[in-house]
């Protein structure tokens, strides 16, 4: 994207930013999914991102060659938010009287479950990283992002952003693992799908750039 589209979307220009959409709303709703593991939900944040994006257009820049750090930055302030109003919402929630309980469905939906089964333990383990390990790991390993656009995208020093990275990989190998480890095992063996285990090897999760193909 040269320069002249950056100055059409600050101007407001609906052709101009119906690029910006086009050309980075896979990478935004990938992103989102992984940090959420909720496809549904992801594409509420992925409107979000792209109406704050329209909001906030003003601020972007030229020095930026590609106008997917700062979008990885707004995506990742929706996320915190949504996160924030989760944790508001689930806390009302435990003041009400406990309601009757439904019936058990689980069984109908065990096939479900085991096709997220990887996608939920990486979920969880990440859920246990410090908050400023997690982003950066979501968006320089996940997103795809260099060094220097995940620091723009949080507005840190590239150094914190290595840093960061390297404790995340760290931590999250061994979560990850304890995680699977305490998944059901009678769940049956999920179709092929990415970031599954098949037949005991783990199969790689896509990059965004496979997203987008």
């Amino acid at each position: 994207m040269d320069f002249s589209i950056h100055e059409r979307i600050r101007a407001g220009d609906p052709d101009a930013f119906r690029q910006l959409f086009q050309e980075h709303s896979r990478a935004v709703l990938a992103h989102a999914v992984r940090v959420t593991g909720d496809r549904a939900g992801a594409e509420d944040v992925m409107a979000v991102v792209f109406l704050e994006a329209w909001r906030l257009r003003e601020k972007l820049r030229d020095e930026w060659a590609t106008p997917r750090p700062w979008l990885m930055g707004i995506t990742v302030n929706v996320l915190r938010n949504r996160a924030r109003a989760a944790r508001r919402h689930t806390a009302a929630l435990s003041r009400m009287p406990i309601p009757e309980p439904d019936p058990d469905f689980a069984d109908e939906l065990v096939g479900r479950l085991a096709d997220h089964e990887q996608l939920l333990a990486a979920k969880a383990a990440l859920e246990k990283l410090r908050r400023g390990e997690r982003e950066v790991f979501s968006l320089c390993v996940w997103a795809g992002l260099t060094y220097p656009e995940a620091a723009k995208a949080l507005g840190i020093p590239v150094g914190t952003v290595r840093s960061r990275l390297s404790r995340a990989r760290t931590r999250l190998r061994a979560l990850a693992e304890k995680e699977l480890r305490r998944m059901p095992r009678t769940l049956p063996e999920p179709l092929r799908a990415a970031g599954q285990i098949q037949g005991g090897r783990m199969v790689p999760a896509r990059s965004d750039k496979e997203w987008n193909r």
